[in-house]
């Protein structure tokens, strides 16, 4: 059995609305524009929300209902729209079946009056963004079953609202994902098995569940089953399996797999994610898990589910339907740096082509946090000048501190993705200036953890890390520019170094003369320790293990586009 980011919001970033749309049943319906002469924006929201019933005693449980509205320009900077505007919520369609407050943590201004809301905000960004937090409880005297919608319209000077409709029902089935006892320390090829299973904790039976199942790079879970769909992302480092299962899925009882799936911890693993989750089945919650990426049927035999002994809970949580394990596996990962051989004229422009390579063989990622794996710190030669930059490339001073001015500069840190899968090579392109032809000039080349981890706890070469650019060598060779020798970690400066430091290296004032150097003579650029008192922030890199909630999970490892050249692996049959 073998992958979605907005942009950022006035109010706050619907980041973690677009994750829950990825990992929860319901789907955010978004109504078509109408209007063509002023900017018109799409109110939006989950197109139906179940609350649980009015209990018998204590306090109705809550649910939240956020609503969002959505700026379509590109112009990040220039696209916003300026001005106030107004939503208004029509409450009587769901009068007697739920009560709708607001959040006020989340800074809501928003006011009731009868069956009618009204919330007030100024400006809306380009891309995706939150308006308001319902909270919705089941009204007194409802009953299970009961549903109504509420209706959405906005109104701007100078611009046009889509409006949105969404349902609120009273009951209704609640898929409870049961946690595994996963063992989370493991070895290249180690298997466990995964005995999934769920309960329907609600009030009524769910018409088919949806199985899905997202792994990162690292491991594999073999089989091919006709109910089944495979991912086929175009992010190397996940992988997701849709499983259908028809049939009526009564309140109260617990299902579980005939089969039980199998976990694989790879030969490339080293720190991955199982993300397992079940939700009612339909189009709609198949094609927002599929999310826009390519799948393909199973050719095996059905994955079937077995009724198990029933356990009941007056329990109604939609944040429940999903678990998740992490792994952390005994594995290595080898970086190597490199750097280049370069000739030319004063006033001549040539192309260094450095960086470094995941030799592996466990493909590292920190999809958990988001944080880089790793950064290239980069030394320009003696006698030039950087006339063009990769884009994660920036420019700081010779003792790593911050500069503003960022062509030109005398040294360079190059945060990578936070995936840097096996067999990666993540290529850096610098054009530099000869402003001054000096006979073999040198730069030096350093991948490097963060702050407190220098030199990465998984790779057992460290002195491997350092590479060279020379410009003009008279030697035979290059003198390394194809990764440092032993020793590399050696002799190597403070990122932010201390004014008046008398070391050198790849924060030396003399960048030419240090990266000349043999790594392993003292003088080498090794990798930095600290950042410098001007500044100069490098970025927190090399945790095992990051705490961000599940939803934040799944918007990681949906968005960004990686700038690592990643190679995909074929699902495993």
């Amino acid at each position: 059995m073998t992958r979605t980011t907005p942009r950022p919001g006035l109010r706050r970033s619907a980041a973690g609305l677009a994750a829950a749309g990825l990992l929860t049943a319901g789907s955010f319906a978004l109504a078509a524009p109408v209007h063509a002469t002023d900017p018109v924006f799409t109110l939006g929201g989950p197109a139906e929300t179940a609350v649980h019933t009015y209990p018998a005693s204590g306090k109705p449980s809550v649910a939240s209902v956020p609503l969002t509205v959505n700026n379509p320009s590109e112009d990040e900077e220039g696209g916003g729209f300026e001005s106030e505007y107004t939503i208004t919520l029509d409450l009587s369609g769901v009068q007697g079946v739920a009560d709708v407050t607001f959040d006020s943590e989340a800074g809501d201004d928003c006011e009731v009056t009868g069956t009618t809301a009204v919330c007030q905000d100024w400006g809306i960004y380009p891309g995706l963004s939150g308006i308001a937090d319902l909270r919705v409880t089941a009204a007194k005297g409802s009953e299970d079953g009961d549903t109504g919608t509420i209706a959405v319209t906005g109104s701007a000077d100078g611009a046009t609202f889509t409006p949105f409709t969404t349902r609120i029902t009273v009951g209704g089935p609640d898929l409870v994902m049961k946690q595994i006892p996963f063992t989370q320390q493991n070895e290249p090829g180690d298997s466990q098995q995964a005995p999934l299973s769920f309960t329907n904790k609600g009030t009524r039976a769910a018409d088919g569940v949806l199985l899905t199942l997202m792994y990162s790079s690292g491991l594999e879970l073999p089989g091919d089953y006709s109910n089944c769909e495979y991912g086929r992302s175009d992010f190397a480092w996940m992988s997701t399996v849709l499983c259908s299962f028809p049939g009526s899925y009564e309140a109260g009882a617990t299902y579980t797999l005939d089969t039980p799936l199998t976990v694989v911890t790879g030969e490339h693993a080293y720190i991955d994610t199982l993300i397992y989750r079940v939700g009612e089945d339909g189009p709609a919650q198949r094609a927002a898990q599929r999310s826009g990426a390519s799948f393909e049927k199973g050719a095996g035999p059905v994955l079937t589910l077995k009724k198990a002994p029933t356990a009941r809970s007056g329990d109604l949580n939609p944040s429940d339907n999903q678990q998740e394990i992490d792994f952390l596996t005994k594995n290595t990962a080898d970086f190597v740096a490199y750097g280049d051989a370069l000739a030319g004229e004063a006033g001549e422009t040539v192309t260094a082509e450095l960086g470094f390579r995941n030799e592996g063989p466990a493909w590292i990622g920190y999809v958990r946090s988001g944080e880089s794996v790793g950064t290239v710190d980069f030394t320009v030669p003696e006698g030039a000048s950087v006339t063009a930059k990769p884009e994660s490339c920036r420019g700081v001073t010779a003792k790593g501190a911050y500069r503003e001015q960022q062509l030109g500069a005398p040294r360079y840190f190059c945060d990578s993705s936070m995936t840097v899968p096996d067999g990666a090579d993540v290529a850096l392109p610098f054009e530099l200036k000869i402003d001054q032809k000096v006979a073999d000039a040198a730069g030096a080349v350093t991948v490097r953890g963060g702050l407190f981890e220098p030199e990465f706890p998984f790779d057992p070469k460290n002195a491997n890390n350092t590479a060279r650019v020379v410009l003009n060598g008279t030697g035979p060779t290059d003198g390394g520019a194809e990764g440092g020798s032993d020793g590399g970690t050696d002799g190597g400066t403070d990122a932010g170094g201390s004014e008046g430091s008398g070391t050198t290296g790849g924060a030396s004032a003399t960048p030419s003369a240090a990266a000349a150097s043999p790594a392993g003579d003292g003088t080498s650029g090794g990798p930095t320790t600290q950042t410098g008192t001007e500044g100069g922030g490098l970025a927190f890199t090399g945790t095992a293990v990051a705490t961000v909630s599940a939803v934040g999970a799944a918007a990681l490892l949906a968005g960004g586009a990686l700038f690592v050249v990643a190679r995909r692996r074929a699902r495993q049959g």
